[in-house]
């Protein structure tokens, strides 16, 4: 078959789907159709197309037909007996192509022939129409639509000739994953199913400058400090504070530095802070996150400070004023400067436990998010006073007694409280270290005395059991029963255990014991004055040596009465 028949064949095969002329049965016996055929890639003005090789073909003949128009080639290439890839030019963009190749030999004659419908390439497009940073790493582009183009290729080259190719379907598009702050050459190419156009004009771009990495701390109830690390290429940072919760910005402040402190702000409030960078060319470069930070709460005021006992333990209660417009939760340190410590939520807490007679300097400070506030003004509490130790009596006078004790520090006065043993009961105020009451002669007294100051009373303490001296014997009787002797009677006296009788005259003294309230005296000095003293004693107190001394004479020789006095002895013996 010579060459010109070719043209018959592609309006043939255009009528049989451009399925292969061996599908057609009218060139069946006239030649076989084995070469495979495929488009290797197309742009808007040319196609490069693959074919299987034919034994005996001296070349290869392309041929380029509208699809709709087979039998009107726009252009044809022929190729040696070794190409088995060639390309046909001088096409017009986005238009379907039926493309022939054909075996020939040595004379011209067909050998072979395939055929492929494809498409060429949308025509070049234009330049983008516009290049945005959206942030440091992304460009918004925008580009007229191309009919027939199904996608585009955005193609970027950076400085260092590095080409990455984006595939976007519309305008505008976003083009990720760039460098900060670098300037980028950029073109477009349409895409169909014929393959691509040849890339537009470039156009250039440069991101801009990442976000500086904000980090913040309060120092202070009213203040908050802002820093960063140096973005490079920055001239300048801006950057906002805003209110939570509030709808307009509160402070705006633009720096060379790479820290700020804002000043004048709300105590426990939390504010929102953000910023940015300037590049040399004066653009402003993308914004960092928000961070929020709280400022550190206000000072607590400290409202009451008593002592309290919880399971026999002392403590001290301290309870101070809440804020209660701050943002979020505050827990609330109380201390001593003797070191115990308490922490709470609510509006109080004890400190515990402590002793009686302590000085305690006490504070309270409050922590939120940001840190802890100030401590409050110091309060200094005193805890209830130690009881007093060393009690003693000293029986100053008669019907009076003195009971004293030791000084106790941080004490506004003493309380005695004296209970006798038949029950009644007394009590003395002072502010001195002794109480002097009413004791009676043998008696038994328990004793103890509390100290008191603002904080209360203080514990329990020293309970003194003092008895005093034996009441001296009433209804003293003395007579002499002989010459030389004298019989001593009483009534008992309260508290005695012993009675010691002592009668003496000028050269002797003589001594009687008993527990009985009667005494006889013998040996005596006949017609003798004698000072008789009885003393009562018990093994407590000892013996009361103030009872007053009584005058007795022995009788005298011959003495009428003086013998009645022995006879009538006699009868009561």
């Amino acid at each position: 078959m010579k060459w010109p028949a070719i043209f018959v064949l592609l309006s043939i095969c255009s009528q049989a789907a451009a399925q292969g002329c061996k599908k057609v049965g009218y060139f069946k016996d006239a030649l076989s159709s084995d070469i495979e055929v495929s488009v290797f890639s197309a742009t808007s003005k040319s196609v490069i197309l693959r074919w299987t090789r034919v034994y005996g073909a001296s070349s290869y003949k392309v041929i380029a037909a509208p699809q709709n128009s087979p039998g009107n080639p726009v252009g044809y290439a022929v190729f040696g007996p070794h190409r088995v890839m060639g390309t046909i030019n001088s096409l017009s963009p986005n238009i379907m192509y039926t493309f022939t190749v054909a075996a020939l030999d040595n004379a011209q004659e067909i050998l072979n022939i395939g055929t492929i419908d494809s498409s060429s390439a949308p025509e070049v497009m234009d330049p983008l129409l516009t290049v945005k940073s959206k942030d440091s790493k992304t460009f918004i582009v925008s580009f007229s639509l191309k009919t027939g183009a199904t996608s585009y290729i955005i193609r970027l080259q950076n400085p260092n000739r590095f080409i990455r190719e984006n595939i976007v379907s519309s305008s505008p598009a976003e083009i990720e994953s760039l460098d900060p702050y670098t300037e980028y050459s950029l073109s477009i190419m349409s895409v169909n199913s014929g393959g691509q156009s040849q890339p537009s004009s470039p156009v250039t771009a440069k991101t801009v400058l990442p976000p500086p990495q904000l980090s913040a701390s309060s120092p202070s109830n009213n203040s908050i400090t802002v820093s960063w690390a140096p973005v490079a290429n920055a001239v300048q940072y801006s950057l906002s504070l805003y209110k939570f919760a509030w709808n307009t910005t509160i402070i705006t402040h633009n720096t060379s530095n790479t820290n700020w402190i804002v000043y004048g702000l709300d105590m426990g409030s939390v504010y929102v802070i953000k910023g940015f960078a300037w590049d040399p060319e004066g653009r402003k470069g993308e914004d960092s996150l928000y961070i929020d930070q709280m400022t550190r709460p206000a000072v607590p005021s400290i409202a009451n400070v008593s002592m309290v006992m919880n399971n026999g333990l002392a403590g001290i209660s301290v309870s101070w004023e809440r804020d209660e417009g701050v943002f979020g939760s505050l827990q609330y340190h109380v201390m001593s400067d003797q070191n115990p410590t308490c922490n709470s939520p609510s509006s109080s807490c004890t400190l515990s436990p402590v002793g009686c007679g302590e000085v305690h300097t006490v504070r309270v400070s409050t922590s939120d998010e940001a840190g802890p506030s100030d401590p409050s003004d110091p309060v200094v509490f005193i805890t209830f006073p130690c009881p007093p130790q060393s009690l003693a009596v000293v029986e100053s006078t008669e019907g009076s007694c003195t009971l004293t004790w030791d000084t106790v520090t941080h004490v506004n006065s003493y309380t005695a409280f004296i209970k006798r043993g038949d029950g009644a009961e007394e009590s003395c105020n002072t502010t001195s270290r002794s109480c002097t009451y009413n004791c009676t002669c043998g008696h038994t007294y328990l004793m103890s005395v509390m100290a008191f100051n603002q904080a209360g009373s203080s514990p329990e303490g020293q309970v003194l059991n003092y008895t005093t001296l034996p009441c001296c014997p009433e209804d003293v009787s003395i007579s002499a029963v002989s010459t030389d002797t004298f019989e001593i009677t009483w009534t008992v006296s309260r508290g005695a255990e012993l009675y010691q009788t002592r009668a003496a005259d000028s050269s002797e003294v003589i001594l009687c014991n008993d527990t009985a309230p009667v005494c006889a005296l013998s040996d005596l000095s006949c017609d003798s004055s004698y000072s008789v003293v009885l003393t009562p004693c018990n093994d407590i107190s000892g013996c009361n040596r103030a009872c007053k001394a009584h005058t007795q004479i022995t009788c005298r020789k011959r003495v009428p009465t003086c013998i009645q006095q022995i006879s009538s002895y006699i009868l009561k013996l």
